[in-house]
């Protein structure tokens, strides 16, 4: 199986009524962003609100898109939770099931914890799912988790695995972290978490980015990191991340699902797992505001 490379969404999941997954509309959605620009999802991640679901309800959404004919090598799916069990679980059925890669938070309850336990709680993952074709990426979010995946335990991981742990999703917002620990791990895959680590994707040695933003930038940014001409990607990225920047200006979450509302004129998308809760009118309104600067309102045409 090929390694996940490019623009990749880190999904937003539409709920129902009563806030559980939408399996059908996920997958619809899943489809969408595969066709409009992005290299790969990443299921069930941050954006995803995965840790707002039981280990039982994120087997169903992952075994759904499992059976809908999407190409599973061009999907991550996030398997990290606090309990050792549940993440055990979750990423011996991502595997099972075909997923290119499985997405592992820290455990995220305990804080503190030093470089050794972090490296052994790993290990346990690995020894415990025991399976020689794991494919394991690891999910750096310290602003959420508060356990950092350091440099030290990166370096650490790798060079005891190798064949298992092939890269990072870098939520931190450090570029200079995700470009040293890029150029310092050889044959390893960084992520950074936003369309405008693509404009020095090249020099960096990103893989590319794994971004919630793409749920709505993914016509620009797919054909910024494809672009040959170095203008044209400058101006495709540059207009991606001016999106990206509106909508970071509110809760991120509630924000892109607004915009996907907004796009496809369905509402429903505003539901968000609590204790998350959907933009007010008046955010709404600032939103909308701020994106009529951008690219945003065409983004329905070619970039």
């Amino acid at each position: 199986m090929d390694r996940l490379k490019g623009v990749i969404a880190a999904a937003a999941t539409p709920l129902t009524l009563e806030h559980a997954i939408d399996t059908e509309r996920l997958i619809a959605h899943c489809g969408r962003l595969l066709q409009r620009g992005c290299d790969g999802i990443n299921l069930l991640g941050t954006t995803g609100e995965a840790t707002s679901f039981s280990v039982q309800q994120r087997l169903q959404a992952m075994q759904a898109i499992a059976r809908s004919g999407l190409p599973l090598a061009r999907f991550m799916v996030g398997t990290g939770a606090a309990a050792l069990e549940d993440a055990v679980a979750l990423t011996t059925a991502a595997q099972d099931l075909g997923f290119a890669g499985a997405l592992l938070l820290p455990p995220f309850y305990y804080k503190g914890i030093d470089a050794d336990s972090l490296v052994g709680y790993v290990e346990s993952v690995i020894k415990r799912v025991g399976r020689k074709d794991l494919r394991l990426y690891l999910y750096n979010f310290p602003q959420l988790t508060g356990v950092p995946y350091a440099t030290e335990v990166v370096v650490r991981l790798h060079t005891a695995h190798p064949q298992h742990i092939l890269g990072l999703k870098d939520s931190s917002g450090d570029m200079g972290f995700a470009a040293e620990l890029a150029r310092r791990v050889p044959d390893f895959d960084v992520f950074p978490s936003s369309e405008a680590a693509l404009a020095k994707a090249r020099e960096n040695r990103f893989a590319g980015c794994i971004s919630a933003t793409t749920n709505i930038t993914a016509p620009l940014a797919g054909a910024g990191w494809r672009a040959g001409d170095d203008v044209e990607r400058t101006r495709l990225i540059d207009d991606a991340t001016a999106i990206r920047n509106a909508l970071a200006a509110l809760p991120l979450i509630a924000a892109v699902k607004w915009a996907l509302g907004d796009l496809e004129g369905d509402r429903s998308w505003n539901r968000l797992s609590p204790p998350l809760r959907p933009l007010s009118g008046a955010e709404g309104e600032k939103l909308r505001m701020a994106l009529g600067q951008t690219r945003y309102p065409t983004l329905t045409a070619s970039p």
